[in-house]
């Protein structure tokens, strides 16, 4: 897939295309369950700038010479919200979704944060037999 967005034959506007609807959704649904730290944030930032490097190079007007470009100027070429605001966004949806469940619903009680019974805090006692 890095060879296909590398390739000087596609247009930008079909590697954004191929960010869009393969990259970003199956990411997207990874992380869907996760619960993110400013580490797992971090990476998936680094992540995100190293495929909108499809851009290619920007040659420097001072030097003359080719470099990468910054990620200042990744986020003004491409100006859809980052990879993190789109997936707390989707776990807000979500939320949305679960509390507007049946109050008898496991995902709902898990959510709200209440069980129902008393399950003993020891390991369950071996059965010998």
């Amino acid at each position: 897939m890095h060879n296909l967005l590398s390739s000087s034959l596609l247009p930008k506007s079909v590697k954004i295309k191929i960010y869009r609807t393969i990259i970003l959704l199956i990411i997207l649904h990874v992380c869907e369950t996760w619960l993110l730290t400013l580490r797992e944030e971090r990476r998936l930032r680094v992540f995100e700038n190293r495929v909108l490097r499809i851009f290619g190079p920007k040659r420097d007007k001072v030097m003359g010479e080719w470099r990468k470009l910054h990620n200042e100027e990744l986020i003004d070429l491409y100006p859809s919200p980052n990879i993190i605001r789109v997936i707390r966004s989707r776990w807000i949806m979500s939320a949305g979704h679960i509390v507007r469940m049946a109050k008898r619903r496991g995902v709902y009680r898990i959510l709200v944060g209440k069980s129902e019974g008393n399950r003993p805090l020891a390991r369950p006692k071996q059965r010998w037999g």
